[in-house]
């Protein structure tokens, strides 16, 4: 059987460009080595947040806008089943007042006119005493902003894709040789004929495109979920926002308890190099050490917190953050959507959305998101 398009990847973006793909009536294939949202996925594990705030970037704002909608939308329309897949916690920026993409990021939510709140210190010590930064002198609360319940609500967008009719397989895809028309794709399964492949395959895309390997960069991120104090729900919502404490050196962020899984806490900065295939996902203990440090004099209730649960994943970075949406360079009939950079979970629907608009009707290119501009070196732009 040939299919129109062939989707490899079923993470958050391929998950939603399959499910696009065939709103459109097209035959579509979404294949994926591990199977959707597996451990070793970008898009696994249980939250995400999803914020509309960016500092200056109007860009992604507008995406997150977007897909909030589209993740909302599709969620109401799973009935009862998708009641739990998304927690409007509220995202709280903490800042001060030298830090200048705080104030850029409250100017473009008010231009935007992105529901937001801007905080005193005192303020946020009264709303939630659990944080004690002496650093903190403001912040920015987004209260339509939350948690997304990431494994599931991908698995649930696969799952509402092969309903419709889309092809799910569970495959290795082999790296495509020649230039030209890619007429099919060598798997572990057989051969698989489309009119249009589209590679959304995260940290693999540089495996199977080896000239991707100095522009696309997974690392290793380490996440701890922590136990908290018997008998209180301090750390639950709403007493507890998801926040990032943005002026700290770590760049902190948190989630509230959501499930009783625990307080989940990790560092926004690029760990060491890592293979999604064979790393080992074990958290270092000098990285415990650090946690340690930062709760005992920002968060001290859980400076002692048992740690009830590690994870690591891996963000797939651009050089500079932003997403790669692009023709391959040899293959007329190849996509190639990428770079997620530990940012992109949220972004899925709009992705989709972008990703199919591109292809079936001829949309215009965002031209951050070429090929391009994604070069050799690590300075990263998008936060």
């Amino acid at each position: 059987m040939s299919y129109d398009f062939a989707v490899i990847g079923a993470g958050v973006f391929g998950s939603w460009t399959a499910h696009c793909l065939r709103r459109s009536g097209a035959s579509v294939a979404l294949l994926d080595a591990y199977g959707a949202a597996n451990s070793r996925a970008s898009s696994s594990g249980e939250t995400r947040i999803i914020r509309m705030g960016y500092g200056p970037d109007d860009l992604y704002t507008r995406w997150s806008g977007r897909s909030l909608q589209l993740w909302r939308d599709f969620f109401g329309d799973l009935g009862n089943n998708g009641n739990d897949l998304f927690h409007r916690t509220g995202v709280l920026w903490l800042s001060n007042d030298s830090d200048q993409y705080t104030r850029q990021l409250w100017e473009v939510l008010t231009m935007e006119k992105v529901c937001a709140e801007k905080l005193s210190s005192a303020e946020i010590r009264k709303r939630y005493p659990q944080l004690q930064m002496e650093d903190v002198t403001w912040g920015v609360f987004e209260p339509e902003s939350g948690v997304l319940m990431a494994r599931q609500a991908v698995q649930a967008v696969v799952r509402n894709s092969v309903k419709n009719g889309v092809d799910h397989r569970i495959v290795q895809v082999l790296p495509p040789k020649g230039s030209g028309k890619l007429d099919s794709i060598h798997t572990s399964g057989g051969e698989i004929a489309a009119g249009v492949f589209i590679f959304a395959c995260g940290p693999w895309l540089p495996k199977l495109f080896p000239f991707l390997e100095q522009r696309i960069s997974p690392t290793k991120q380490e996440v701890f979920f922590l136990g908290p104090p018997s008998g209180s729900d301090e750390f639950r919502p709403p007493k507890m926002p998801v926040w990032l404490h943005h002026t700290h050196p770590l760049l902190p962020y948190a989630l509230p308890d959501i499930e009783g899984r625990g307080f989940k806490i990790a560092f926004d900065r690029h760990g060491a190099d890592f293979d999604p295939d064979t790393g080992h996902r074990l958290v270092e203990q000098q990285s415990i050490g650090e946690l340690r440090e930062y709760l005992k004099k920002n968060v001290p209730a859980l400076g002692n917190a048992p740690i009830v649960e590690t994870r690591v994943c891996q963000y797939e970075n651009t050089s500079n953050g932003d997403f790669l949406v692009d023709k391959h360079p040899d293959f007329s009939n190849v996509w190639l959507v990428g770079g997620g950079s530990g940012h992109g979970f949220k972004h899925g629907p709009a992705m989709g959305e972008y990703v199919s608009g591109r292809i079936l009707r001829d949309l215009p290119e965002e031209p951050r998101l070429s090929l391009a501009t994604k070069k050799a070196s690590r300075m990263r732009a998008v936060f």
